[in-house]
Formats: C-alpha cells, structure tokens, sequence
C-alpha cells in the first residue's frame, strides 16, 4: 500500500503562491493516479486535482486556472503548484490514490497546512 508524506505548506497572503510536494513510499507509483485533497476546518475532505499515470490531469472548479498538479515518476513524487491564493484554499492538503468513489488506495499522511491571510 502506498505512503504518502506532504510538504510545502505556510502562510501565505492571498494573492500568493505555495508549491506543496507529495512524496510517495511504495511500489508501482508510476502506474497509479495520484490526487491531491484538501480539508478545511469543520468541512469534509475533498478531491481538488488529479493526475493519471499518463499525464493526463483534472481539476475541481473551485482551483482551476490556479493550480496546477504535476509529478515526477523518477522521484516517486506530486507537485501542486498553487498560484493567486484566496482565504478560501485555507485548509490541510493531503495526497493519496484515488480509487472509486471516496475510497483511496493509500494510507492518509499527516498532510499539510496552508494558512491565506485576506
């Protein structure tokens, strides 16, 4: 089963930008989709971006056009490029497989905080 470790996170004023890495321990990485999710306080955890084995990458409305997800299959790593921040993206960010409906393929890491001060 895949673990995942987060990082990058900060406070940020709005209008700024963060990169959050998401680092992968296990095997097959390569082949899996990986999404990033994001969890504000008091409101469940949402899917905000995804990217399949091949590249291919969607988006939830709420970042689209701000964030951008790569990865690195060399380096077992995610990247969430976060551009013109709002007080809104204020929540934990996590990463993990997305499988079928809300299920995940991985075990959920601590995540990390990223803080938007209006």
């Amino acid at each position: 089963q895949l673990q995942f470790v987060e990082s990058g996170g900060g406070l940020v004023q709005a209008g700024g930008s963060l990169r959050l890495s998401c680092a992968a321990s296990g095997s097959a990485f390569n082949i899996y989709s990986i999404a990033w999710y994001r969890q504000a306080p008091g409101k469940q955890r949402d899917l905000i971006a995804r990217i399949s084995s091949g590249g291919r990458t969607s988006y939830a409305d709420s970042v689209k056009g701000r964030f951008t997800i790569s990865r690195d299959n060399a380096k077992n790593t995610v990247y969430l490029q976060m551009l013109s921040l709002k007080p809104e993206d204020t929540a934990v960010y996590y990463c993990n497989r997305p499988m079928t409906g809300s299920t995940v393929g991985g075990s959920w890491g601590q995540g990390t905080q990223v803080t938007v001060s209006s």
